[in-house]
């Protein structure tokens, strides 16, 4: 589901990220394959620096069909950023990526807390992270940080994702699980 980024993945992600409706939420844009090449490098080595934490997303096949992103990683934090090419929308892909990257980022490396800065024109991100019984709309208990991200605007709203909610969703949903086996 998840592996490193690769160059290799760099021209079938081009041309799903290039699609009108999934161009404009890519935070790491890029107006050519070469150009893309060359910020998929940039992230590989942000990866190796500590900086950023960037995963190709795959669909059972091994092919490439997006991104999961945790931005400016410091202090044991970061902002989540994810793309889906268009064919892959509504799939459930984007869910499995994301518990797959929660768990690598919480139980593998040394975050705590990631947050989530979602266009307020963004509708469709914003009903997915609220359906997400482990996040906190954070607009008002980070108040900072929103100014932060908004540059003084009234562009995006921040949600939060902290361990200990993930932690305590992901044991409710392997005892529900069982439950459910020792019923059957």
């Amino acid at each position: 589901m998840l592996k490193k980024r690769s160059l290799q993945d760099c021209h079938a992600l081009y041309e799903l990220m290039m699609h009108p409706d999934v161009y404009p939420f890519v935070r790491q844009k890029a107006s050519s394959y070469e150009e893309f090449l060359f910020i998929t490098k940039q992230t590989i080595e942000a990866e190796e620096r500590g900086e950023i934490i960037s995963r190709t997303i795959c669909d059972e096949w091994g092919d490439p069909i997006g991104t999961i992103n945790l931005f400016d990683v410091q202090d044991g934090a970061g902002f989540l950023g994810t793309w889906l090419g268009k064919p892959y929308h509504g799939k459930g892909y984007n869910q499995q990526a994301k518990d797959a990257f929660f768990d690598e980022l919480f139980y593998e490396l040394t975050i705590e807390t990631i947050y989530m800065r979602i266009r307020k024109v963004n509708g469709r991100s914003q009903k997915a992270a609220e359906k997400l019984p482990y996040v906190t709309f954070a607009n008002e208990t980070r108040k900072a940080l929103l100014h932060e991200i908004n540059n003084g605007q009234d562009i995006y709203n921040l949600y939060e994702i902290a361990k200990d909610s993930y932690t305590l969703y992901t044991m409710r949903q392997t005892t529900d699980e069982q439950e459910q086996l020792l019923q059957a």
